[in-house]
């Protein structure tokens, strides 16, 4: 059977109300591994946003670009407010991740 990779909107913290990072990928394990190793040079390794806090799929990567383009004009509190509805914990949800 052939996995399907699914377009998701994500956010990382690099920890409870710190430093966030909105993200848009078809391979959302990979992209965080990439995070949590800091593989990719730039804001998320230089601020240490290695957990995903939370996630959201979509139905195309046209869609999903479309989300993260609105959460990423979001102000903070509204994305705080967002991850903590859903991840009240703000447990890093990578382990959870399937296609």
């Amino acid at each position: 059977m052939k996995i399907t990779k699914r377009p998701r909107v994500y956010i990382m913290a690099s920890k409870r109300n710190g430093t966030l990072y909105t993200g848009v990928t078809s391979d959302v394990a990979a992209r965080v591994g990439q995070h949590q190793v800091g593989a990719v040079p730039g804001f998320a390794s230089r601020y240490g946003v290695n957990m995903l806090v939370y996630f959201e799929v979509h139905d195309s990567m046209e869609a999903a670009i479309v989300r993260e383009k609105q959460v990423k004009k979001w102000r903070r509190a509204w994305k705080i407010a967002m991850i903590e509805k859903y991840n009240p914990a703000w447990l890093d949800l990578s382990s959870s991740i399937s296609d």
